[in-house]
């Protein structure tokens, strides 16, 4: 028997569409990309709105009662003040709008000045598939190189991810969770678009206010308003399972301190993984 003493890294398995067989060695499927950094409003989480309306009334309810009174009295005060009669209706409206802009951005970005349409191009970047088996990646238009379609100079716009134009037009906020983080260059440029959509409240924040659910509070709000909750604890723990570090000062918040922080100055690290994080970054408890 040969034992090499190492074992490369492995994931758990996904289910993918199988679309053909090109190869004795390349089958190809159909894999949905998490674009990486970022994170836009959810347009069907939690069921349709009046569902999922009723579940962010349970949470305001459960926060008000005494049911979520492990969490920090100020994140409390913060989520219910955000938790409106029409917050599902507006998160959920902006996801679709969100949608929208990132279709029409893709298909006037990916069509040459002849009509014909460009590829897709695809950077897989840091643990490469997340829990739901999607690729984390940047998205960007594809540029051939040849002298109908040449590749324009590093900083020319028309290179720019999706993924930052996403946020620089304020349909998505910043979501940096550690480690699939990018070069020290992108990541000054995404924040510098994020704070300027931000101050200016560009896009989601322009069209449905500035109280707005981000997807990840949304998302958290919708697990703590499930039907039955017979243990808060663990309910709080499956809401609430990444650190937020300040990147202002590089100073960890914790699990419940992001609301303190500007959403572009977040960066987020899953527990698990914060002892590595703390060896990789100069970040402070």
């Amino acid at each position: 028997m040969t034992d090499l003493g190492f074992v490369g890294p492995s994931r758990p398995a996904h289910d993918y569409r199988f679309l053909s067989v090109t190869d004795g060695d390349t089958p190809t499927i159909a894999m949905a990309i998490r674009m990486v950094s970022i994170d836009t409003p959810e347009s069907d989480f939690g069921g349709a709105p009046a569902t999922a309306q009723a579940a962010l009334d349970r949470t305001r309810a459960r926060l008000l009662d005494g049911t979520y009174d492990a969490l920090p009295r100020d994140l409390r005060d913060y989520l219910v003040s955000r938790i409106t009669p029409d917050a599902a209706q507006r998160h959920q409206a902006a996801g679709k709008a969100a949608a929208e802009a990132h279709a029409e951005m893709v298909t006037t970005r990916l069509t040459r000045p002849d009509g014909s349409q460009r590829k897709l191009a695809v950077i897989a970047t840091g643990e490469l598939v997340e829990s739901n088996g999607r690729l984390l990646a940047y998205t960007a238009p594809w540029f051939t190189g040849g002298s109908a379609d040449p590749l324009p100079p590093r900083d020319d716009p028309r290179r720019r991810t999706f993924n930052l134009d996403m946020v620089a037009l304020g349909w998505a906020a910043t979501f940096l969770i550690y480690p699939s983080l990018p070069s020290a260059a992108d990541l000054n440029l995404l924040l510098d678009e994020a704070e300027a959509a931000w101050t200016r409240q560009l896009g989601a924040w322009a069209e449905f206010g500035e109280d707005l659910l981000l997807g990840y509070e949304y998302r958290a709000c919708i697990k703590l308003g499930a039907r039955e909750v017979t243990d808060p604890a663990k309910t709080i723990g499956q809401a609430y399972q990444r650190v937020c570090v300040d990147l202002r000062t590089l100073r960890e918040v914790g699990l419940y301190g992001y609301h303190d922080v500007p959403p572009h100055h977040r960066l987020w690290i899953w527990e698990d993984d914060l002892e590595r994080a703390r060896e990789d970054l100069p970040i402070t408890p």
